[in-house]
């Protein structure tokens, strides 16, 4: 498979500093895939990312299966870990954000995205899928369309057509002669410019953790040569620091998208004043 991220071995295995060829840097080739299953050049294909992401589903709906199947008042370790899971979701993201009344009906959703998420991150630093799904821009852009859809619905919902235009609008008359203009920006802010960043603020991340992850790697496999292996053994003690560090991103971007999630949804309920 070309462009496999499993790129310590994408390039050549026998090319090293001062053999006389070139450093094989990581770029946008290395974010593409060919297809396991159908055609490239046409719009039914399976590839890795999307076999990551039927995957990582399964792993999820199997987790909580398998927590959940047969709940005991006093649980087990495995249901005890997705207790903790749900409720660090429930209280801490959407209680803390939409309100405990209104929120509670949105936790199902809510848990489900962090969830799926994070796992769609994980894969990044997992052994043979190396590779973060939400690097595709393409991963995190239906997730954010599908809250987008859930906040136009829910304000329409809430406030009728014309609470709708004040909502989307960030309508008020105290603002003075700087009302229209105001307006003009939180209309596109909202209807326009919010999906996209909701959507480039996980892709982006992710995308440049992994590109960090695969020039430290590479550069690990590439100085072993020479004098070179002592700076190999720096580039090597990088990705370690750096797979730690993705950790830590991961999560913290999976927790990022979901309080954003519940935000939207705040001020889709929220009464305008």
């Amino acid at each position: 498979m070309s462009a496999d991220p499993t790129q310590v071995l994408a390039f050549e295995t026998d090319c090293h500093i001062f053999d006389g060829c070139g450093f094989p840097a990581p770029g946008l080739h290395s974010f593409l895939f060919e297809p396991i299953w159908g055609d490239g050049d046409s719009n039914l294909y399976f590839n890795k990312t999307m076999l990551l992401a039927l995957l990582g589903s399964l792993v999820i709906v199997g987790f909580f299966w398998a927590a959940f199947r047969k709940p005991k008042v006093v649980p087990g370790k495995l249901q005890m870990v997705a207790e903790a899971g749900y409720d660090f979701v429930r209280r801490g993201v959407v209680y803390e954000t939409i309100g405990k009344k209104e929120g509670e009906k949105y936790v199902p959703l809510i848990v489900s995205l962090f969830f799926f998420v994070w796992m769609m991150n994980l894969w990044s630093i997992i052994p043979l899928a190396q590779f973060p799904v939400t690097a595709i821009i393409s991963y995190p852009l239906v997730l954010a369309l599908i809250v987008y859809v859930l906040w136009v619905s829910l304000t329409f919902k809430r406030h009728g057509f014309v609470g709708f235009f004040k909502n989307v609008t960030g309508y008020d008359k105290s603002l003075g002669p700087v009302l229209p203009l105001a307006m003009l920006i939180e209309f596109f802010s909202n209807l326009l410019v919010r999906p996209f960043t909701h959507a480039v603020r996980l892709f982006a991340n992710m995308f440049a953790g992994h590109t960090l992850l695969l020039l430290f790697t590479i550069a690990s496999w590439y100085l072993l040569n020479g004098v070179g292996i002592a700076y190999a053994g720096v580039s090597f003690i990088m990705t370690i620091v750096m797979t730690a560090f993705e950790l830590f991103i991961q999560a913290l971007q999976a927790y990022v998208f979901v309080l954003l999630t519940c935000t939207y949804i705040q001020g889709a309920l929220a009464e305008h004043h």
